[in-house]
């Protein structure tokens, strides 16, 4: 496995600059010798995953331990659901002198581009999860600032403030905390 950060140019003809790469340059990069790490949670994963992936949770990436583990001459390629969690994860890895790119899309795209997935039990993914408790805690706080107490309506307010700071920061502070739920492990 390579410690060098990876070059832009370096990346395959599809890359980005900001270190990512087509599924289908993936699964070439993965024939020479790179390695597919899925950092969804557990759930997610064995939902669905691009076969030949290994999981390894964002919240729990550690870039020492793997590269102690992986033995590999090409890149780390970090795969997730949509894209966002596969950045945070290249940037941790690259911080620690680890070569690594994420995989444009996820694991939709993968599917998408016709490569291999392997599929397992179906879960609520950690998305859904946080639509639903946001939904939740929205109707509860409405519900009971109209019939307990008016104060109950800064509940649905926080709840908006924090979606409002996911999507500009495309960081989910509900999504982490549900992530480190015992049934997402």
């Amino acid at each position: 496995m390579s410690v060098a950060a990876a070059s832009p140019a370096a990346e395959g003809n599809r890359s980005l600059g900001r270190g990512s790469i087509s599924p289908h340059d993936a699964a070439e990069r993965l024939k020479q010798g790179g390695v597919l790490i899925d950092v969804r949670t557990g759930p997610e994963y064995r939902g669905v995953h691009a076969e030949g992936a290994r999981n390894v949770p964002l919240d729990r990436l550690d870039p020492a331990l793997l590269k102690q583990e992986l033995r590999g001459d090409g890149p780390i390629l970090a795969i997730c659901q949509s894209g966002a969690r596969s950045v945070r994860a290249v940037e941790t890895l690259r911080a620690a002198g680890l070569e690594a790119i994420s995989v444009d899309g996820g694991t939709p795209a993968w599917e998408s581009a016709g490569l291999p997935v392997a599929r397992g039990k179906k879960s609520i993914s950690l998305e859904r999860q946080v639509r639903i408790a946001a939904g939740s805690l929205v109707l509860i706080g409405s519900i009971l600032a109209l019939t307990a107490h008016p104060y109950w309506a800064g509940l649905p307010a926080f709840v908006g403030a924090g979606l409002t700071f996911a999507g500009l920061t495309d960081t989910c502070g509900m999504g982490l905390l549900l992530a480190k739920m015992p049934w997402n492990r």
